[in-house]
This record gives C-alpha cells, structure tokens and sequence, in this order.
C-alpha cells in the first residue's frame, strides 16, 4: 500500500472512531439534578419533556428531576449543595441575597407569576378592584405578606379585615358568595369548576401589575463560577424542552409526569396548558422576541422596587446579586415553535 494510501486509511480510520465515540451510549455524560417546587405537573412539563425526548441528553446532560412536594425541601437541598438546580422565585432568592446565601436566578421559565384571585360568578365582581368590596378574602400565609400587602398599597378598598387564612380546601369560599380566595391560574379554577360545575372569576395579578417571574431556573454563585457551560447547556435544554411542550408532542412528558405524580389527570394537564398559553405565562414580554426563559434588568428591578415599596425586602439590598442575564434571551428554541 503507498504511503498517500496509508494516510488516507489513518485518517478514515480515525475519524471513524471519533464518530464511534461521539456516538457511544457510554460516552459521559454531565450528572445534575433539578429540584421542583411541588408535585410533578403541567407547570413543569418542558423540564419532563427535555428528559423524555432526549434533549438533555442531546447536550450531553444525564437530568434527575426531584419532585417536590408538602414534605419536600427542595430549596434547602439546592442551598446545601445536593441538588445542582431548583425551581425558585425571585422573592427568595432576594430574600437570600439579604441573609448572604449566594442564590442566583439564571432563567425565568415563566415570565408572569400564575398567581390568581377568585370570586363568584355572581356576586358583583367583574374588575380586580372590584374584590376590594368582598367581606372576605381566604389567603395563604405568604400571599397576605406579598401580594396582599402590594394590593393594598396600590389599590384602594384592601383592608386586613378581609384576610382569613386560606387552607387550600375550596370549601369555606364556596359556601360563601360574598367571599374570594387565592388560586393557581392552573389549578383552582379547574377544580372549582369540576366541582360545581360554574366557572369562578379569575383575577392574574400579573395582569394587574404584580410583576414577578416565576418557575425559574435557580443555582449557586459556586456552580455559575466552577460549572458556567453545565449551567447554559441546562438552561438551553430545558428552554428547547418547554417549546416542544407547548408545541410538539408532549405525550412521553405527560406520562413522565403522571409517573411521579399518580394523581394528575389527562383534564388538568390539558387545561394546565390550555391556560399557560391564554395568558402568556410563558411566553410574554420579552419571551416574545428574545426566547423563552429571559430575564431583564427592568423587570427584576421592577419587582424589587415593588417589594420594598411595601417593606418586604430592605431598599439597600443588592437586588443584581439574585440574577444574572448573561444565559438567556438569546432566542434558543424559538424556531421550533410551530
């Protein structure tokens, strides 16, 4: 064989065996692990979807979703350092930022809180100002410290008389027409409905001028400084994996769900989704034009502001150690939306 032979069969030989290798199911894989904020459902369904069909492992990701849940400690776990990712909210990890834990949002999936008040049908409510003339309003602990404290200081009518704790069973607000609660965009009014079968009022504070991000992609300042590439292709999968949710076949993702989570029905995921595209909850704002999963300095200063406008957060936080926008809104996915 000459030598011009030889070499060629070298090179063919060796680029073979990188095809091989690159190809290889044992080649290794970046092991991390991403922690929800409750029960497996539609809400997390791109991250299922990004498992289910592949695209972690596509980006060389080996993805463990821990489930969370009433029991869970999930944000603990990220702080402790035996999760790599968790689905946070900006509230704590600014809230981080003032007790010094080196919290730090690197997407924001959903870019409206899908947080909800619900009134009667029939009981004179058709505005969001409108609830302010309820008797009572069942709220969650949080929610009277946050939103309820931020309705009052922007709107007129809101008093702390209305507030009765809310204990996530629907029944003390059915009983009573002259009543509100809190709810999930997603969740409530769907089984409120199926209950009675009349379909509640239903008030998104992010429509009314709430503004923070919510389901968002948190981690460690020590995983962006010693991981930053795990940490973009993480972020990049997930984000490919809520297009493909929203707009591809999600089958393998819903029944990944229904896996961990027996009790999620068909129903609920199909009007969990229905829900997240009427109202933007993906996709809006920036998301529109720059990706899913951005985040801008405006909107996190917006929230800030908020929160210290009623005393929750201290003015001389250092709100731009909670985020960082240098992952996202570069438009990742966004031509496999159909």
């Amino acid at each position: 064989m000459s030598n011009a032979l030889k070499n060629l069969a070298s090179a063919a030989a060796l680029a073979l065996g990188c095809t091989v290798a690159l190809a290889a199911p044992g080649y290794a894989l970046d092991k991390v692990s991403y922690g929800t904020n409750w029960l497996a459902q539609a809400e997390h369904g791109g991250f299922y979807q990004a498992v289910a069909d592949g695209t972690y492992t596509k980006l060389g990701l080996d993805v463990t979703i821990v489930q969370g849940g009433p029991n869970a400690a999930n944000s603990a776990l990220l702080i402790s350092g035996k999760i790599d990712f968790y689905m946070g909210g900006p509230q704590g990890e600014l809230s981080a930022v003032e007790q010094g834990i080196p919290l730090v949002d690197v997407a924001a999936i959903f870019q409206k809180d899908p947080q909800v008040l619900i009134a009667h049908p029939d009981a004179g409510v058709e505005t969001f100002e409108d609830l302010a003339k309820l008797k009572t309003l069942f709220l969650g602990k949080d929610g009277y410290l946050t939103y309820f404290e931020w309705m009052k200081a922007n709107y007129k009518g809101f008093k702390d008389e209305q507030y009765k704790p809310y204990n996530f069973n629907p029944g003390p607000f059915l009983a009573d027409k002259e009543s509100g609660q809190q709810g999930y965009l997603t969740s409530e009014p769907y089984e409120i409905q199926k209950q009675t079968g009349w379909e509640p009022k239903v008030f998104l504070l992010a429509d009314n001028g709430y503004s923070p991000y919510s389901t968002m992609i948190t981690t460690t300042q020590s995983m962006i400084d010693t991981k930053s590439d795990v940490v973009q292709r993480f972020i990049d999968a997930s984000i490919e994996g809520w297009y493909n949710y929203l707009y591809g076949d999600n089958t393998k993702a819903n029944e990944l769900i229904k896996k961990d989570n027996p009790e999620m029905t068909d129903g609920q995921i199909a009007y969990s989704i229905a829900k997240m595209k009427e109202y933007g909850i993906v996709e809006s704002g920036e998301a529109l034009d720059k990706g899913i999963g951005c985040i801008t300095d405006e909107h996190y200063k917006k929230f800030f502001a908020e929160m210290v406008g009623i005393k929750v957060l201290k003015a001389d936080t250092d709100y731009t150690k909670a985020y960082t926008t240098k992952y996202v809104c570069k438009g990742v996915g966004m031509a496999l939306k159909k």
